[in-house]
This record gives structure tokens, C-alpha cells and sequence, in this order.
């Protein structure tokens, strides 16, 4: 018998320890066959849109909560809606007039989600007024804030009003008579508009019977009487009343007969080939003045305007009675919002707080991150150090270059006056913007041109894919080599929504997390494949991909008998393949924890598939932005912050960054503070129910009552009064 030989030995002993291996292995469970694209699984996209926009409004009634707080909540709630309408609706109407009948996994057509829409849009505006009429403005009324109709000036008022109608509204006032030399006018988007009902004829026998008359845009919707003729702490006369009062002054030797609020919501996304053109700047500065005379999809009138003036604006806009909404009260709730700045009552509002700054931070902000990494946690932790890291970057003669993305960041921002400074001190300065950021894109064209005046280079992103990335690089010589130095977030770089949205902003010089970013940047910038990441997951090319494998991974080790447990959280939840792989995971037997702020398309708590999955959203004080994502993976638990939601459009439609959290101690925080804490809310909680409605969740028994918000402001932040 011959000897094995050295190759024959290796192999044998290669198979027998694949063997062993192959004995230790848990098997996997096989699940039973469900259809997971059943339309019953799965929540209307619009319609779960809808129902957060109600939770906003929901807030107004809180009765823990400050008065005039409760009133900006009823506001937030208008603008929303403004917005649902603007981009949403306006989508299904095109879809409509093309005549497509795609259906989304919930199969409602897109006839059928806007009957839905206009159904559950009524009871919502009609809930607002119920809210403003009946709660808000007497509770405002017993504390001195008084909102005069006409009928309750007193003369001393009546002549004030008078005056500044006479002074600063009659001047600026354009009445339009109706006829066929004066064909009913452009309408501004969102405008407030009177239609006025007229009997007589004027200088040149005209007698049109109607005429327009456009509030001036350049003149605040909400007058405070001065305290010499106010009669409470607060009064304020809304402008419409002032044009009602005195709108006879327009029409000489004619009577009036009726004057009706109205107001036209039109469609305003911005279409762009972005193929097609040489200069997307260009071509979105043309695009934007078309946006505020864009197609009607919603009319909102008084709820006194009689049929015949409602049936002939309706036909003016090219609309339906389905796109009337008629209000009892302003046509503009949101007019409303600038109340808390104007009334000086602290004990009506919010407390205020002073953001804490980490302790780990001293001077030198990089010397800070060499030690360690920093994790801040807005607006808990101030976004100082954020604007540091710039500043310092910008004065450092160490510091060669600095590349930032920017989707968002206010018309006075500190970080662009930083980056304008460092461009003109001679340093390589790389911006990243997004022009087509949703309703910022006239300050970002704006932000642009002063960018590239200083002498940075500003790039537009990638065609076809908006640049939602939220990162930074510093590049330092240190010595003889060159060091890296990352801020990503999962929100803006915008330093007023830093105080009222929750984020985290990561600081590292890990070399390879650097290394990523780099590489991000240079696709960005440049027109190069795409480079393999280290640890950075991206969209569209690695994130998606890196989620469902994950999730895949926790529902095999179920499979086996293993724990396995995921935890996200999120703004929205409608990617297709993201829920069935949540579904499946559920089926398995993962314990599936998300806290969804808005939108959310599966649907929990259905027996055999999604009863192991628990879906919350958290609303109060501050806009919940995080990001957040855990899986077990066996104990050694992996933590990842975004700027994406599990979205299709995050997923495969955008540039984004997702970044592990792995320090220990930083991760134990996000799992604790960001995940856990929100998971035990019982005060600013609501629960989705396996029939798509959100509960609102209450203490139970002798627990005591959490709130994750004031928790980490009573925790984190330095100052509460």
C-alpha cells in the first residue's frame, strides 16, 4: 500500500474538518410559503402619509402641552398639508390625466388613492377649524391673546384700523375688475385672494358683476394693535379682515355685495432633463419662476362663499368639487405661526435649554478627535462643535483642504462664511450641492454663486441622483503625512433645524472611514467608477444590498434557534423589498423593533407574519430625524447611523452615506439613547395597529410615564429653565 502523498494529506484533512464544521452547524428551519405580495400586507403610501400628518395635529390638543406651543403645532400641521398636496396630490393628478393605472402593493389606482385622499383631506381640514374655533382661540382669548373680528372693534380701534388701511394697505392694493379686457388673473401659488361680489357700473359703464382682489405678499397677515388701543395684552387684527372691512373703498359708486377668502394650492415639483441640458443651474433658476403658476390642485374658499362664485373658481383652476375644500376661518392657517414670537408669554411656550457641549472636546477640536471619537446628539449636544470643525479647519495653516456636501442650510450660514473665508485664504475647497433640495432650491442657486465667487469649486452632484450625503473631510499635514478628518451626520448642515430636529453627527480620523469618504467625494466629483468601501455603506450602490443582508443574517440565525433582534429607526418605511425581508425575518421568528416618524408602509401585528414586529412613531418638541439601525448578529452587535430612510428613493434614487457607529461606548449610547428610550415612550408614542391605525400610547398601571425626548433634554442637554 502506497503512502499518501503531502497534496492527498492535505486534502483529506481539509475534507474531514469541513465535515466537522458541518456537524455543528444549526440547521435551518424551513418557513412555510407565504405570499408576501399580497395588497392586504401593505399600507397606502399617501394615505400612511396622511395619517402622520393627523398625529401633528393630534399635538394641538395635548393638553401638557403650552398653550401657544399647541397652536405652532396646529400650523406645522397647515404646511404640511400645503406641501402633501403640492408634491403628492400633484402626482396623482398627473398620473390621472396620462391615464395610468399602476397600482403599488396596496393595488389602489391612482383614481382610487386620490378618492381616499380627498375623503380623509376633509375630515382633517375640518378637524383643524374644529381645533382653531372651538379649543385654541378661547383658550387664547382667557390668556389675553385676542384675535378682533370686525364686529368687535371698538371706535378707538375701528379708526386705528382705519389709518393703516388708508396708510399701508390702500396704496399697494391692485382690484381687478372682471371683464373681457380684464380676464381673470394669475393666481400666486398659495396666495391669499378675495373674490368680490359687485352690483352697479363704474366710471366707464362697465357692470362684470365680480372682480379679484390679491392681498399684498409684501405686508404681514397678522397686525398687533399698539397698546394705546388695545383693550387685552394681545390684540391683532388679521389684514383679510381689514380688506373685508373697508374692500367698498375699491369699487367707488358700485356696491358690494360679497368679499370671499380664497386660495389655490398648485403643483409644485420642478421638472428638469436633467440630460438635456448643459447648465442644471440655469435650467433650474428658469424652471422655478414657473413652479408658483404651476397646474391648481386644491382651492380652499370661505365657508360663506356662495355656489355660483365657488362653481366659477372651480372652473377657473380647471377643478372639482373633490379639490374644494371651504373653511370657517382663514384660508391659511399658517398665518398663524409667527403668534409665538409676537406674544411675550415664556409660561405659554416651551421651556428654553442650553445645549450641552461633550467634555471630551477641549480647544483644539482635532486634537479632540484623535483621542477619540465624538458622537453628538442634537439638539441635546450642541451643534457648536460642528461649526468648529469648519472654523478651526478654515483658520488652521495645517489644513490643505476641506470638502462638504450641503442639501440644506439656512440663508445666514456660519459653516458657508467659513468655507467662503478658507477659500479665499487660498485652501482647496470642494462643495457638494444639491440644487434640487425641495423648496430650498432658489437659496441654494444663491449659495452656489457665492461659493464659486470666493474661488471654491462647486459641483452639482450626479445627474439623476440628488446628493443627500450629509458628510465632511478636512485634510491636515500633520508631520510628514497627510491625516483625514470626517464629520457625517444623519442631518443637515443647517444650524436653526440643529435646535429643533434630533440628529447625530459622527467625528472620526478613523483611517479607513476617511478612506471611504474620500472615495465618496471623488465620485461625486469626478466621472470614475465607483470604488469598493470599507466600512461606509452607500447609496445606491452598497446600502440597500448591506440592509438586506443583514436582515437576511438575523432571520437565519432565528432560523437556527439563535436570538437574533433588529431595531431601526426611521422618518419613513415604503421600499417593497426592505418589508418583505422584514416579513420573512418576522416569520422566522426575528424580533423586529421600528420607530417610524412618518410614513409607514408595513403593516404589523398580522398573525403568521408580522405579529413579531412592533411599529411606533415618536412626536413632540423636536422633529425625530436620526437614523438608526441594530442588528444582534449574534452578540456582536453591529450599529449604523443614515441620512437615508428605508425608502426607494434613499435606497436606489439617491447618494447616501450610512456609517457604523463602533466605538463601544458611543454604540452603547445610540442603543440606549436612540433606540431603547424611544422604545419605552409611553407619553409621545403612538402604536400602529395591525389595521393601519396609530394608537396613541398611555402609561399603564403604576408605570411611570417616559418621554424619550425630555429624558435626553434632562440628561444630555446643560440648562433647561
Amino acid at each position: 500500500m502506497t503512502e499518501p502523498t503531502e497534496t492527498t494529506k492535505n486534502t483529506s484533512s481539509k475534507k474531514s474538518k469541513v465535515a466537522s464544521e458541518a456537524k455543528t452547524v444549526e440547521p435551518i428551519v424551513e418557513m412555510q410559503a407565504v405570499d408576501l405580495n399580497r395588497a392586504d400586507l401593505y399600507i397606502n403610501r399617501e394615505l400612511s402619509l396622511l395619517a402622520f400628518h393627523r398625529r401633528v395635529l393630534e399635538q394641538a390638543k395635548d393638553e401638557t402641552m403650552p398653550l401657544l406651543e399647541r397652536l405652532r403645532f396646529l400650523c406645522i400641521a397647515s404646511t404640511n398639508l400645503d406641501e402633501f398636496f403640492e408634491v403628492r396630490v400633484a402626482l396623482f393628478k398627473q398620473q390621472v390625466q396620462v391615464g395610468s393605472v399602476q397600482a403599488g402593493p396596496d393595488n389602489l389606482s391612482p383614481t382610487e388613492v386620490l378618492n381616499r385622499i380627498s375623503v380623509a383631506a376633509h375630515e382633517f381640514v375640518d378637524e383643524q377649524y374644529r381645533l382653531l374655533n372651538e379649543l385654541l382661540l378661547p383658550m387664547l382669548e382667557k390668556e389675553g391673546i385676542c384675535f378682533l373680528r370686525r364686529d368687535q372693534w371698538n371706535d378707538v380701534q375701528a379708526i386705528w384700523v382705519r389709518e393703516y388701511f388708508d396708510n399701508e394697505l390702500l396704496p399697494i392694493l391692485t382690484p381687478i375688475g372682471l371683464d373681457p379686457a380684464h380676464p381673470f388673473p394669475r393666481i400666486l401659488n398659495k396666495s391669499l385672494n378675495f373674490i368680490v361680489s359687485l352690483k352697479g357700473k363704474d366710471a366707464f359703464g362697465r357692470d362684470s358683476g365680480m372682480a379679484v382682489v390679491q392681498a399684498p405678499r409684501s405686508l404681514p397677515r397678522l397686525i398687533q394693535l399698539p397698546t394705546e388701543v388695545a383693550e387685552h395684552p394681545f390684540d391683532f387684527v388679521f389684514l383679510s379682515s381689514m380688506i373685508h372691512a373697508y374692500v367698498e373703498d375699491l369699487f367707488p359708486s358700485m356696491k358690494v355685495l360679497g368679499c370671499y377668502q380664497f386660495r389655490v394650492t398648485r403643483n409644485s415639483e420642478l421638472f428638469v432633463d436633467e440630460e438635456e441640458v448643459d447648465d442644471l443651474l440655469r435650467a433650474l433658476e428658469g424652471e422655478l419662476l414657473g413652479r408658483r403658476y404651476g397646474d391648481g390642485v386644491r382651492l380652499e374658499v370661505a365657508d360663506n362663499c356662495p355656489e355660483k362664485m365657488v362653481n366659477f373658481l372651480l372652473r377657473q383652476f380647471k377643478l372639482t368639487k373633490q379639490d374644494l375644500f371651504q373653511v370657517n376661518g382663514p384660508v391659511n392657517l399658517n398665518r398663524l405661526v409667527s403668534l409665538p414670537e409676537m406674544v411675550d408669554r415664556p409660561d405659554l411656550k416651551y421651556p428654553s435649554f442650553t445645549s450641552s457641549v461633550p467634555t471630551n472636546i477641549g480647544r483644539n477640536i482635532f486634537s479632540s478627535i484623535k483621542e477619540n471619537d465624538i458622537l453628538l446628539h442634537h439638539p441635546f449636544q450642541s451643534f457648536t462643535p460642528v461649526i468648529d470643525f469648519v472654523k478651526q479647519a478654515a483658520a488652521d495653516q495645517q489644513v490643505l483642504s476641506i470638502k462638504q456636501t450641503l442639501y440644506r442650510t439656512g440663508p445666514d450660514s456660519v459653516l458657508v462664511d467659513a468655507l467662503v473665508e478658507a477659500a479665499r485664504a487660498g485652501k482647496e475647497i470642494t462643495v457638494v450641492i444639491e440644487l434640487r433640495a425641495r423648496f430650498d432650491e432658489e437659496a441654494n442657486i444663491r449659495l452656489a454663486n457665492r461659493l464659486q465667487e470666493a474661488g471654491a469649486h462647486v459641483v452639482y452632484g450626479v445627474v439623476g441622483f440628488k446628493t443627500h450625503a450629509k458628510m465632511m473631510m478636512v485634510v491636515r499635514r500633520e508631520g510628514k503625512k497627510l491625516k483625514r478628518y470626517v464629520h457625517l451626520g444623519t442631518g443637515n448642515y443647517h444650524a436653526r433645524t440643529a435646535r429643533i430636529y434630533t440628529d447625530y453627527g459622527l467625528l472620526t480620523c478613523d483611517e479607513n472611514i476617511g478612506e471611504d469618504v474620500h472615495k465618496m467625494f471623488m465620485q461625486l466629483t469626478s466621472l470614475g467608477h465607483g470604488a469598493k468601501l470599507k466600512k461606509l455603506l452607500q447609496s445606491p450602490f452598497t446600502l440597500h444590498k448591506g440592509m438586506l443582508e443583514r436582515i437576511e443574517r438575523e432571520t437565519e440565525n432565528a432560523q437556527r434557534g439563535k436570538p437574533a433582534h433588529i431595531m431601526a429607526k426611521i422618518n419613513a418605511l415604503t421600499e417593497f423589498e426592505i418589508i418583505r425581508a422584514l416579513y420573512r425575518a418576522s416569520i422566522a421568528g426575528v424580533k423586529i423593533e421600528l420607530i417610524v416618524r412618518g410614513i409607514c408602509c408595513l403593516r404589523p401585528g398580522i398573525e403568521g407574519i408580522s405579529d413579531n414586529i412592533q411599529v411606533r412613531s415618536t412626536i413632540g418638541r423636536f422633529l425625530e430625524h436620526t437614523r438608526i439601525f441594530y442588528f444582534h448578529n449574534e452578540g456582536r452587535s453591529e450599529v449604523f447611523c443614515s441620512s437615508a430612510d428605508w425608502m426607494d428613493r434613499n435606497l436606489r434614487k439617491r447618494v447616501e452615506a450610512c456609517f457604523p457607529i463602533e466605538n463601544a461606548a458611543l454604540k452603547e449610547r445610540v442603543i440606549e439613547q436612540g433606540l431603547k428610550l424611544y422604545l419605552a415612550d409611553n407619553t409621545q408614542a403612538w402604536i400602529l395597529n395591525s389595521d393601519s391605525l396609530y394608537v396613541h400610547a398611555t402609561p399603564k398601571g403604576d408605570e411611570p410615564a417616559i418621554s424619550a425626548q425630555q429624558t435626553l433634554l434632562q440628561s444630555l442637554a446643560e440648562k433647561v429653565v
